[in-house]
């Protein structure tokens, strides 16, 4: 039944039964004990176990319905043949799942890892899954592992084929969401169905690689594979063993009870320990050398795969270690063809993306980046390779060249995890759905700013690291579990720049010494924050004193336990491995670290930081993913989710000198998370097969990549040379292309479609006053020619136009051509056609339609672009009419406006650096139709927005196809 499906139950307890006739078949006996059942009932745990797996599985052959969804739940049941009362207890008591599952967007692909197959093959997987279950993952988190993991598997080439093939992938899971996880589940099942050498590129630094090492160690090689021959009761042969200095050894470490090739099974050889990078094999090349029993056959074949060791090594994404790693393979030779690798790449949109230019490249030759060039070389050497890279931040990942057979763009799958039961993220810190004026209730539990009424709020973050410190040992005290409370860690973070973090540390200290936490003074702080946060703010279910009066007495502790080693803060930064060898990062080794960190780029990527609770934060960045993968707060916090705090800057100076603006770091991360969100949707959009078919391969991905404010780019200038911007929406704000175009021939045929607009413009006479305001504390006036006209004939004129280096116009376009309803509603446009003041004016008509004011412009040096066409004043009246449109005139006149009308400023622009041109253009009374440039500002109105906010959207280029159709997203 567990391979097969549920099937009749009283039938199959019939036929196992024990006796030749049973007295009873009619099932009371079992129905009674489950509807009776206490929760931890043996029998009723692997009912409930069993029923979660059935809800989970994706597409078996035993059904045709919905994973996690009641139809399927129904469908059990039936085949299960379990009465009405039955199904009402197992409802009640194990509830259906229906959170979304992970979203695969993936070519087609040859099934091969069956459920049944991986039942077969699962020594590794079983273990994986009992030690979660002993760690207290509860059974839905369990199947949704198995699931995830799951979907990466099968979508991996079949080891036992004959012909080498190299997948590619991508796992895009959240910041701090458990994504090691699910890479350990995909390599216990990769292992199980016969992948035997695994490389796991595990960040840019020991130290992180280090903890992915023994993440692996512990949950997955275990022990036995750890000791290999070494007698685990003779000291002397424990020496060299990694851990024997850790505090999680043996106990912690998995355990199959014997070595597992003398189980049946199959040993994992470790190439990497805990404090050691792949180095030049000391043991020669036979560490690499995989024994076949049957020597007539490659290695892939089932009657040698099945009986040979896997290696498992974890490197970092070092040019040197890569380098030996490189070296080393090249000298087994033949055998590399046959041997079926995996490659998981770590925060694989760090180091590993190509960042070089191409248009710097040779013909006809990639240059690499060195990373990225030594992971091209493994790919290339192991034919039998499948590289997936695991992040919380794609958009690099997905920027890469599709058509660059050597580079990591996902080709094959795309998967996108759900977010996981118990995790913190966006939701908790940012009221999405939030419409009131004012903070939401997400911001008022766990967000603070970083300036008050009385000025900086660094000692109140300290006093509320003190206070959340005391208030878990008072939570450990009165029954909750003390293993989340191990470490107890603030984080701050200013600055990039060293010499600003010792600056900072130094601060910090002062402020600490000078607290006075044991003194009146500091009881009276931490009493008033205690009553006016934490108190108001704490979480029903958790244990929470009532009184600052009885939390008093954990106070000292915390602050001992904060202060212990004579400093309550450790700066975390340097230029070398060493600066990272601090007892107190390691979270594995140190018992207790109760530490406030201070840092910078150090802190961000990989990096978790345990117990972190109280977060200072105020670094801006322009970068979507460098911004997000500085997100630590976000993550797990069993017992003291209500303690978290984030204090974020909300008006921090971006840039230096006179282009400095200030900007709302809270803002920016809301934006970057609507950024994720929608291209989480858009990826389900497309996910669900037609026909049994995928709607989209990865390589077809439609512009997902959105970017919600316009200062943040999803990633890094140097990781978007093949990203394409398709769309760019405006509501409310104005669109000027710049740049136009030089030919005069093209010159004249855009001015030619304007004509229609003009002949409606022509004649006409308005007076258009500025409202006074700050920026103009005077009425001022101008004189315009102006008509209304509809949306249609304005998208007509724009789309028709023809530009000289690429479409400039066309991401707007985009954007414009859907305020017909599909995306908001624009009826017609406000055009405006200023006229210079009387004693500059220049006229002429054009297109023997006028006379209108021509208007001088000149193009900045070796450039198409003229700078900023419209006029500061006539630029302000039109932006008052789209802030304010109903406070226009209202009736017939044409400058009312209302919600579903856009303003057009409309100029006869002649290429000019004097007058005196043209005065020249204009001496005839009209001007030649190749010397005027219809130029033009176009602000939408601010209802042409969607719900969603959303700016901006990329796309990748594709060089092996160059006019491939993209995927209509629209």
């Amino acid at each position: 039944m567990s391979r097969r499906g549920p099937r009749h139950f009283e039938k199959l307890a019939l036929v196992l039964a024990d006796a030749d006739e049973p007295a009873d078949t009619d099932m009371s006996g079992f129905r009674d004990r489950i509807l009776t059942a206490d929760p931890g009932d043996e029998l009723f745990t692997l009912w409930r176990r069993k029923l979660t797996a059935w809800d989970f599985e994706q597409s078996p052959s035993w059904s045709a319905t919905e994973p996690r969804t009641t139809e399927r739940r129904t469908e059990v049941y039936d085949k299960l043949a379990f009465a009405a009362d039955l199904r009402k207890a197992l409802d009640a008591a194990v509830p259906v799942h229906r959170e979304q599952g992970p979203v695969t967007i993936s070519r087609e692909f040859k099934p091969w890892y069956t459920r049944e197959q991986a039942a077969n093959r699962s020594f590794y997987w079983a273990s994986y899954e009992r030690l979660l279950r002993r760690k207290g993952w509860s059974d839905t988190a369990v199947s949704s592992l198995d699931e995830a993991s799951h979907a990466v598997v099968e979508r991996l080439a079949d080891p036992t084929r004959d012909d080498p093939y190299g997948a590619r992938g991508l796992v895009v899971g959240y910041v701090q969401s458990g994504k090691t996880a699910n890479f350990t589940g995909v390599t216990a099942k990769a292992i199980d169905a016969g992948y035997r050498l695994v490389i796991v590129l595990g960040g840019t630094l020991n130290l992180l690689r280090g903890q992915t090492q023994r993440r692996l160690d512990m949950e997955l090689i275990g022990q036995e594979n750890i000791l290999g021959a070494a007698d685990p009761n003779d000291p002397d042969a424990l020496v060299d063993i990694d851990y024997q200095d850790d505090e999680d050894w043996p106990a912690k470490f998995v355990s199959f009870g014997a070595r597992p090739s003398v189980l049946g099974a199959f040993d994992i050889e470790r190439l990497t320990s805990r404090d050691r990078d792949y180095m030049a094999l000391e043991r020669g090349i036979s560490a690499l050398e995989f024994e076949k029993p049957d020597r007539a056959r490659p290695l892939y074949d089932p009657a040698n795969l099945h009986a040979a060791r896997a290696r498992v090594m974890v490197v970092k994404k070092n040019k040197s270690v890569l380098e030996k790693l490189v070296k080393d393979l090249k000298k087994i030779g033949p055998i590399l063809g046959e041997i079926p690798a995996l490659i998981i790449d770590d925060e694989s949109d760090q180091a590993s993306v190509n960042t070089t230019d191409p248009k710097k490249w040779e013909a006809g030759k990639v240059t690499r980046t060195a990373i990225n060039g030594q992971i091209s070389k493994l790919l290339k050497l192991l034919p039998r390779a499948q590289y997936v890279g695991y992040t919380a931040t794609p958009f690099a990942n997905v920027f890469i060249d599709p058509g660059d057979e050597e580079d990591l763009f996902p080709r094959d799958f795309l998967i996108s995890l759900p977010r996981p039961a118990g995790y913190m993220g966006v939701q908790d810190f940012h009221d999405l759905d939030n419409t009131d004026e004012g903070d939401g209730e997400a911001e008022k539990k766990h967000v603070r700013g970083i300036h008050d009424s009385t000025g900086d709020r660094l000692q109140e973050a300290l006093d509320a690291f003190v206070l959340t410190g005391a208030l878990k040992l008072y939570r450990a005290d009165h029954g909750i579990p003390s293993g989340p409370f191990r470490h107890h860690t603030m984080l701050v973070h200013e600055s990039v720049r060293m010499a600003e973090h010792a600056s900072l540390a130094l601060r910090i200290s002062s402020m600490w010494h000078n607290a006075a936490y044991t003194g009146p003074e500091g009881h009276t702080r931490l009493a008033s924050l205690f009553d006016k946060d934490f108190r108001t703010y704490a979480e029903g279910t958790l244990p929470t004193p009532a009184t600052y009066q009885d939390l008093k007495p954990y106070i000292s502790e915390a602050r001992r336990l904060i202060n212990k080693g004579g400093t309550p803060v450790i700066v975390v930064n340097g230029d070398s491995e060493r600066d990272y060898a601090q007892p107190d990062l390691d979270f594995d080794r140190t018992p207790n670290v109760w530490k406030i960190l201070v840092g910078g780029t150090k802190l961000s990527r990989g990096f978790t930081v345990e117990g972190l609770t109280i977060t200072y934060y105020r670094r801006t960045t322009q970068q979507a993913d460098t911004l997000m993968q500085m997100g630590r707060w976000f993550g797990f916090r069993p017992g003291y989710r209500d303690l978290v705090r984030l204090y974020i800057g909300r008006d921090e100076p971006l840039g230096r000198g006179r282009n400095a603006k200030t900007v709302d770091l809270y803002e920016a991360f809301e934006a970057i998370c609507r950024d994720e969100e929608l291209f989480r949707d858009e990826l389900a959009r497309y996910a669900t097969l037609v026909d049994g078919q995928p709607q989209v391969t990865p390589a077809q991905i439609p512009p997902l990549v959105a970017q919600h404010l316009s200062w943040v780019k999803p990633s890094a200038r140097n990781k978007m040379f093949n990203a394409e911007l398709v769309e760019v929406r405006s509501p409310g704000k104005p669109i000027e292309p710049a740049a136009y175009p030089q030919d005069a021939n093209m010159t004249e045929r855009n001015t030619k479609r304007w004509k229609p607009v003009l002949m409606a413009l022509g004649g006409t006479s308005a007076t258009c006053t500025l409202r006074p305001d700050a920026s103009s504390p005077l009425p001022r006036s101008f004189q315009a020619a102006t008509t209304v006209i509809p949306h249609a004939q304005l998208l007509s004129v724009l789309s028709s136009l023809e530009w000289e280096e690429g479409n400039l116009l066309a991401p707007h376009l985009t954007y414009l051509s859907q305020l017909d309803g599909r995306l908001a509603k624009v009826d017609d446009w406000l055009v405006i056609a200023p006229q210079r003041t009387q004693r500059s004016r220049i006229e002429a008509t054009v297109l023997d339609v006028g006379p209108f004011s021509l208007f001088r412009r000149s193009r900045q040096s070796t450039k198409l672009s003229f700078g900023r066409i419209s006029g500061l004043e006539h630029r302000l009246y039109a932006q008052q009419l789209i802030d304010q449109p109903d406070s226009a005139p209202t009736g017939d006149s044409p400058l009312s406006l209302g919600p579903h009308r856009g303003v057009v400023l409309l100029y006869p622009v002649v290429d000019a650096r004097h007058d005196d041109e043209v005065r020249a253009v204009a001496a005839a009374g009209t001007a030649a139709s190749d010397q005027v440039i219809m130029a033009f500002t176009v602000i939408p109105p601010k209802a042409a927005a969607d719900s969603k906010r959303q700016l901006v959207r990329f796309r990748t280029r594709d060089s092996s196809r160059p006019d491939a159709i993209i995927v209509d997203a629209f």
